[in-house]
């Protein structure tokens, strides 16, 4: 990966970097999207940032049966809204990691909110619908970038400093996360930290209901599921 430092106002710079991933078992790796790499300022010589973002609230959208997008970052505090845009009811919760929540049974067209209020990163479900999930990754700090499908990605407006560098991938193993974890200064002029590499590893994505039991198969008389 390579950071490159492009000035701003204020002496801030926007910081883009590249990413490519290795399959763990030698075969074709997954394109590199939804990796998020955040910076926590280190020591003193950064001024703390304001939390807060203009612009509409976060959503993670429920429709055709998917949580669109797959990988949200949000600043700790932040309410996300769970809209219904499928024609049948979900039931979204999230009772691992991070934040724990159960929604409940809600409608088509209905909207419901959470607020992420600690930092974490949550793994989120529909009680009915075993092939939907999504991540929400809450952070204390606006030094934030996501990755597109070739691995690209920006973090903007980024106070010269000391920080340390974080990054997150679903489909990574702890173990590896941990080793990309280092201190970086950022400076007005370029900035180049080498190139990394992040092995995909091979994860189970089965996970169990709310009630900790496998999912039943589908009902098409069930309320979650469209009548022909």
């Amino acid at each position: 990966m390579v950071l490159m430092a492009c000035c701003t106002a204020y002496g801030q710079v926007t910081l883009s970097a590249r990413v490519a991933l290795v399959s763990a078992n030698g075969g074709r790796a997954p394109k590199p999207r939804d990796i998020v790499f955040w910076l926590t300022p280190v020591g003193t010589d950064v001024k703390p940032a304001s939390l807060n973002q203009a612009g509409p609230r976060p959503r993670l959208l429920q429709k055709d049966k998917s949580f669109h997008p797959h990988v949200l970052v949000v600043p700790v505090g932040s309410a996300v809204e769970f809209p219904n845009h499928d024609p049948f009811f979900h039931n979204v919760f999230s009772l691992f990691e991070g934040k724990r929540f159960d929604l409940g049974l809600y409608e088509a067209g209905s909207s419901k909110d959470v607020r992420f209020d600690k930092v974490g990163i949550s793994y989120i479900f529909c009680n009915i619908h075993a092939q939907m999930s999504a991540v929400v990754l809450a952070l204390d700090t606006p030094y934030y970038g996501i990755s597109d499908q070739r691995g690209q990605l920006m973090i903007p407006r980024v106070p010269p400093g000391r920080y340390t560098l974080h990054v997150w991938y679903e489909s990574a193993l702890p173990d590896t996360l941990n080793e990309l974890t280092r201190e970086v200064t950022v400076s007005p002029q370029t900035s180049t930290l080498g190139v990394f590499r992040l092995t995909a590893a091979t994860i189970p994505q089965e996970h169990k209901n709310k009630y900790g039991r496998d999912y039943e198969p589908p009902n098409p008389d069930s309320p979650g599921y469209a009548r022909p």
